[in-house]
């Protein structure tokens, strides 16, 4: 991973927190982040970035 950058701008939660849930717990979906890590709870505004993580890191 290149630079840590913020995905969830409400919760200020960075895509390294997100990457390190999804791989720590097996996490498949939105909601899932969301629950662990607060991102995509608030605004909606970054569960299209949040799957883009989830597709990318569970090809």
């Amino acid at each position: 991973m290149s630079e840590d950058i913020i995905i969830c701008n409400c919760n200020e939660i960075y895509k390294s927190e997100i990457v390190k849930a999804i791989q720590e717990k097996g996490l498949k979906t939105v909601e899932e982040v969301g629950e662990e890590t607060g991102a995509g709870t608030v605004c909606g505004g970054c569960v299209d970035d949040i799957q883009e993580i989830i597709d990318e890191l569970n090809k």
